[in-house]
């Protein structure tokens, strides 16, 4: 038996609400396809051990299968599909929330590393031998919960510097970096998301990143494949959606709510996104997919 085989195992056993005791740490499974959903992924190391997942990011599409590695350094938006699963062969999939502070430990550990230029906030690639047998060993950390006070961390520990090592190690030094470019862009992201029903003035944003106008929108659409704008446009519907679900109000209320002027703009919007219109989209998204590493 290989060693993903080993790691869908545990998965399949300790799939849905996480470890009190490895809150960062998530399995997940799926025994039916998906539509194309939207969602907003938080900074996530994930690996996908059976199945295939496919991401549009911007004007991208990639898929990524079994034994290859996923690091989303920024709140990216996205739409996800699982486009392989079915009830005798689950998708199955194994992510950890990223903790900025302890990649700065083991950087500073580490011998000194230039920092790159900025680009995208995300990548995939396949996962190393080495970087497979981390994740094995964290995960059998499920299976032996007594050992979780004294393994956690050192376990934790090599899967972060397997990845720190990895094609998408300039990334992660990024996220750890507290005056690092990849920082700035997320702080302007972190000040969208706590405003986003106001009207944003974008140079005051560029000012909270420390960048002049031009630089601030190049650099924030390298990372996040859309622009402040769309971003902000993003966290609206889905704040709209969770509130729908909520049953928090009716649809025009949902839409001033978040921000908008207009009832009937906001709603052509949330069809374009969603695929139906805000009250039908609520109920279905209650019994809908929910993506690995979501916000």
């Amino acid at each position: 038996m290989s060693e993903l085989d080993d790691i869908r195992d545990m998965a399949l056993r300790h799939a849905g609400p996480r470890n009190p005791k490895l809150p960062r740490l998530v399995a997940y499974t799926l025994d039916h396809t998906t539509e194309i959903d939207p969602l907003v992924y938080d900074p996530a190391a994930s690996m996908v051990v059976q199945g295939t997942q496919r991401m549009f990011i911007g004007n991208q599409m990639f898929e990524y299968g079994p034994g290859q590695s996923m690091i989303m350094a920024a709140e990216i938006a996205a739409l996800g599909q699982v486009c392989e699963a079915s009830p005798d062969k689950p998708f199955v999939a194994v992510g950890l929330f990223l903790d900025p502070a302890l990649l700065s430990d083991l950087i500073l550990e580490m011998e000194a590393l230039p920092e790159l230029p900025i680009g995208s906030g995300y990548g995939v690639s396949p996962a190393s031998a080495s970087l497979v047998s981390a994740w094995r060993r964290l995960l059998e950390l499920l299976d032996r919960p007594a050992e979780i006070p004294v393994m956690a961390q050192p376990l934790e520990h090599e899967l972060m510097f397997r990845l720190l090592m990895g094609p998408h190690g300039a990334l992660l030094r990024q996220i750890a970096g507290a005056g690092s470019r990849l920082s700035h862009i997320r702080r302007s992201m972190a000040w969208i998301r706590d405003h986003y029903a106001e009207r944003v003035d974008f140079k005051e944003v560029a000012a909270i990143a420390g960048m002049s106008t031009s630089v601030f929108y190049e650099r924030f659409k390298a990372v996040a494949a859309v622009s402040p704008l769309q971003y902000q446009k993003y966290i609206r519907l889905h704040e709209a959606r969770r509130r729908l679900i909520a049953k928090q109000g009716t649809a025009a209320e949902t839409a001033f709510a978040v921000g908008y002027e207009s009832a009937s703009q906001f709603s052509r919007e949330y069809k374009r996104l969603f695929g139906a219109p805000p009250a039908r989209d609520a109920e279905r998204a209650k019994v809908g997919f929910t993506p690995l590493a979501p916000r």
